[in-house]
């Protein structure tokens, strides 16, 4: 039984960790948005978060849902954008240099999605506390 009674608790911190870890990635993006060369040669190259649903392996029905979790960060494969700036140090021949696929309008809506999403879940935590408190305070045996 006490299993159970935490499992909404369980759900709204694994949604708030992994929309940490996706706002931490996004930041990421943002910061590499300029970056023409990495590790690889290449330009930096967008990243993105991979969710996963927890369920419990012995429920057959979405009661069994235990929360979510980061399967792994996968590359945008989109193409890189080129742009003309002859002085750059990473231009080419013709003066073009290619940027990162980093959109920052796109990023800032995942962002602000984001810290939706683990507002959310911080609402949820916190009415499960208050109702947690007031069932305690309704089972206090007077004195």
């Amino acid at each position: 039984m006490f299993t159970n009674l935490f499992s909404a608790a369980d759900i709204s911190a694994s949604g708030m960790s992994a929309e940490r870890m996706r706002m931490e990635t996004v930041a990421n993006n943002i910061a590499n948005a300029n970056t023409t060369r990495s590790v690889d040669g290449n330009p930096y190259r967008r990243k993105q978060l991979v969710f996963s649903e927890i369920l419990d392996p012995q429920s057959s029905n979405t009661k069994g849902l235990q929360g979510v979790r980061v399967l792994g960060m996968e590359s945008d494969q989109s193409p890189f954008q080129s742009v003309h700036r002859p002085g750059h140090p990473d231009a080419d021949e013709e003066g073009n240099v290619r940027m990162p696929n980093v959109k920052i309008p796109n990023e800032m809506v995942d962002l602000i999605t984001a810290s939706r999403s683990y507002e959310a879940n911080l609402k949820a935590l916190s009415s499960f506390k208050d109702m947690v408190e007031q069932t305690l305070t309704l089972l206090r045996v007077p004195r």
